[in-house]
């Protein structure tokens, strides 16, 4: 890394720790960069996720605008763009083969132990769901975790969410049905950085 970057990188992360207390104590230099080294806990267990996939900042070139989240499904990456080229990355689960989709959108809804309904779609294919057709609770076992941001283009909602999960252990992999999962932390963590109307952008095909 070049000592301009080196340099960059110290200040971003000084600027984001300022920000959150919390997030500060669990940062470590590693690198050239600022990792995550406290592993989440679950159910009052540790669960070690993979270092590449825990949250970090990192060096991040793009045209979009500060504030802005990109989402790069093939490399199970979520960054949430900062200032000087940096951008905190976090580690996510992607949609499985056929269910990923690209495209830009907007956060425009937020919830916090948000309640979950299976779409019509995903009970026809898992009928054993259908119990849940007027919706799950939000609690540890439902499917949408901790917190929800909601994607929509323009006035529609396109059904896809980011949201935090209660199977930690798919993070880095391809297995939801088109939504964005991460860890119950992470999905606070961003929860809480980002306000309404946070454009998003989904890397894939041209958007």
């Amino acid at each position: 890394m070049h000592r301009r970057q080196f340099i960059t990188g110290l200040v971003s992360a000084a600027a984001v720790s300022a920000a959150s207390p919390a997030l500060a104590s669990s940062f470590k230099k590693h690198g050239g960069m600022s990792v995550l080294v406290e592993p989440p806990k679950y159910g009052g267990h540790s669960m070690e996720i993979p270092e590449q996939f825990r949250r970090q900042l990192v060096p991040y070139y793009t045209q979009e605008r500060v504030g802005t989240i990109v989402i790069d499904p093939n490399q199970r990456y979520l960054y949430l763009v900062r200032e000087n080229g940096m951008a905190i990355r976090y580690g996510v689960g992607v949609g499985r083969e056929g269910f990923g989709w690209a495209g830009r959108a907007q956060v425009m809804r937020k919830e916090e132990w948000p309640t979950w309904t299976p779409p019509a779609e995903m009970i026809a294919r898992q009928p054993e769901l259908a119990k849940y057709s007027n919706g799950m609770p939000g609690g540890p076992d439902n499917p949408l975790g901790a917190r929800a941001m909601y994607l929509y283009q323009g006035s529609r909602d396109t059904m896809y969410r980011i949201h935090g999960t209660n199977e930690p252990w798919t993070i880095g992999q391809a297995m939801s049905s088109g939504c964005i999962r991460m860890t119950n932390e992470n999905a606070v963590d961003l929860y809480q950085r980002i306000p309404l109307a946070t454009p998003v952008v989904v890397l894939g095909t041209p958007v």
